[in-house]
């Protein structure tokens, strides 16, 4: 292993280690969540459909400052996107406003941006945010970690994993989705272990285009998820849901 990736896995182990916030899961997984990040467009026009295809809704993380631009994930989202989202029955959490990543800004400055999302997404949808955020670019801090906890439902991080049997509210591990439907064998393998661990497995992509960005899926890929998600003994929910099954 080279000594980057050493680095990275004890930063990992040790972001995991310290201030959680642990909820058991019981016996009420497996559960499966499908989130959104930033988000482009797409990820409202494909994805969304294919979700609603197979009876299932997904959690889009929206960075405010984002809507009507356009980058190298494709067209972000409009307004009307927002709004139809809730309708529809989606959730909407938070990914601060302007997409700051943790770990190149003041602890001060982030929590400002953070609050300023979560405030936009209100105005913009006119709803709150469900208190449920997402990381940007997966950077976090243990100082973060320590002080954003107590002021969100759930924090999501992009650590790979299971939640389970315990889910740290500070930092969810989830697992990206990203390429094309060359990358199901290995969805399927995490879908089945889910399952055997009786876990909540959460995924995530951006864009759903047929040439995606490298942190993007295709239509095939996210439709042949979701489908085998479906058929699994899994309960596919929002984060949101899943969050009040567990402490039902």
């Amino acid at each position: 292993m080279k000594l980057r990736s050493r680095i990275g896995e004890v930063r990992r182990r040790v972001l995991c280690h310290f201030h959680s916030r642990l909820v058991p899961l019981g016996d009420k997984g497996p559960l499966i969540s499908f989130s959104f990040d930033d988000f482009p467009r797409t990820a409202y026009t494909v994805g969304a459909p294919i979700l609603k295809s197979f009876g299932a809704r997904g959690t889009y993380y929206v960075s405010a400052g984002l809507m009507n631009t356009v980058n190298d994930l494709g067209e972000q989202y409009h307004l009307e996107d927002l709004q139809d989202l809730v309708a529809q029955g989606h959730e909407l959490g938070s990914h601060t406003f302007s997409h700051l990543s943790c770990r190149a800004v003041p602890l001060q400055t982030f929590r400002d941006d953070l609050k300023k999302g979560r405030q936009a997404i209100c105005e913009l949808s006119g709803l709150a945010d469900s208190g449920n955020f997402a990381y940007p670019y997966g950077d976090v801090t243990l100082r973060a970690k320590k002080t954003l906890g107590p002021d969100l439902v759930s924090c999501r991080s992009t650590i790979g994993g299971i939640n389970g049997p315990e889910a740290d509210l500070n930092l969810l591990r989830a697992n990206r989705l990203y390429g094309g439907i060359d990358e199901f064998t290995g969805v399927q393998r995490l879908i089945r272990e889910n399952e055997e661990r009786k876990g909540w497995l959460i995924f995530y992509s951006h864009d759903v285009r047929p040439q995606p960005s490298r942190f993007g899926c295709t239509p095939a890929l996210l439709e042949a998820t979701v489908s085998f998600a479906a058929q699994s003994k899994a309960t596919v929910l929002t984060v949101a849901d899943a969050l009040a099954k567990l402490q039902e």
